[in-house]
C-alpha cells in the first residue's frame, strides 16, 4: 500500500514540488493538500493520513496549534515538519513530531524521511462498528483475528477484556457508532475507541453493590497507560496501551 501523505503549506510552489518529488520516487499518495491551518486540521480528520508535511508558517494559525489540532483530530497520522520558519517552539515541536526538515535542505532527505517514518510502525488496523449491542463481540472477534494475525498472543486475554470494556462505554454512555482502531509499536499495543458522545466520562468509586462504572477501573488495572481525549469535531476518543513483552517484527 502507497504511503498516503497530507501537505501543509501556504506556498503552492513548494507543495507542488513535494509532490513530484514524491511520485518519482513512487510508493506515495498524496491525498491532499491545504494551504492554511484550518484546512490542514479538517483534512486530517477527514482523510486520516499515514504522513503530515507541516509547513510552520502558515497564515492564520500559529504552528504549534496547528501541530496540536492536526494530532487531535488524526493520532495514528505522523507529523513531518517541513519548514523554512524560526521559532522558540522548535525544542517543543521536535519532541512532538517524528520529523523536523529545514527547507534549505536537500528535498531527497525529506522524501527518504517520509519513506521511513510512514513505514515505521505501520501495523494498525481500524474497524466501523454501528450502536448495537452485538458490535462488542464483532469488537472482540476482530481485535483476536488481527492479534493472531500480527503475532501477538500474550497479552491477547487482557486486549479482548480492554475492547470489550471501551466499546460497552461507548455504547453505555455515547448511544452511538463508533470507531476501533488497533495500532503496534515495538513497545506496546494501542486500542482506541472513537465514538460521537459528548463529554469524557470518568471512573466512578467503586461500591459493593453498583454494577456500572468498573470498566475504566478495569481499563487501568490491565493498560500500562490510558486516557480520554475530546475531539475539536466533536465526540471523544478513549485509548489504552497495553505493553509487549517482546517487540514485534514489523
Amino acid at each position: 500500500m502507497p504511503i498516503r501523505v497530507l501537505l501543509v503549506d501556504d506556498v503552492v510552489e513548494v507543495r507542488r514540488l513535494v509532490r513530484t518529488s514524491l511520485r518519482f520516487r513512487g510508493g506515495f499518495e498524496v491525498v491532499g493538500e491545504a494551504a492554511d491551518g484550518s484546512d490542514a486540521v479538517r483534512l486530517a480528520a477527514q482523510l486520516r493520513p499515514d504522513v503530515v508535511v507541516l509547513d510552520l508558517g502558515l497564515p492564520d494559525i500559529a504552528g504549534r496549534e496547528v501541530l496540536t489540532r492536526v494530532r487531535e483530530v488524526s493520532p495514528e497520522s505522523k507529523v513531518v515538519v517541513f519548514s523554512g520558519l524560526e521559532t522558540t517552539d522548535r525544542t517543543w515541536i521536535r519532541d512532538h513530531v517524528e520529523g523536523f526538515v529545514v527547507k534549505d535542505a536537500d528535498l531527497g532527505y525529506l522524501v527518504d524521511l517520509l519513506e521511513s517514518v510512514g513505514r515505521r510502525h505501520e501495523t494498525r488496523a481500524v474497524l466501523e462498528l454501528p450502536d448495537d449491542l452485538r458490535s462488542v463481540s464483532t469488537a472482540r472477534r476482530f481485535v483476536r483475528a488481527k492479534l493472531l494475525e500480527w503475532g501477538i498472543g500474550d497479552p491477547l486475554d487482557d486486549a479482548l477484556l480492554v475492547t470489550s470494556e471501551l466499546a460497552a462505554n461507548a455504547l453505555t454512555h455515547a448511544r452511538s457508532s463508533y470507531r476501533l482502531l488497533l495500532s503496534v509499536s515495538e513497545q506496546a499495543l494501542r486500542i482506541e475507541v472513537a465514538d460521537a458522545g459528548a463529554g469524557t466520562p470518568e471512573p466512578q468509586p467503586l461500591t459493593e453493590t453498583e454494577e456500572h462504572g468498573r470498566g475504566l477501573h478495569l481499563v487501568g488495572a490491565l493498560a500500562a497507560s490510558w486516557g480520554m481525549e475530546a475531539a475539536e469535531s466533536g465526540g471523544k476518543r478513549v485509548w489504552a496501551e497495553l505493553a509487549l513483552p517482546v517487540a514485534v517484527a514489523e
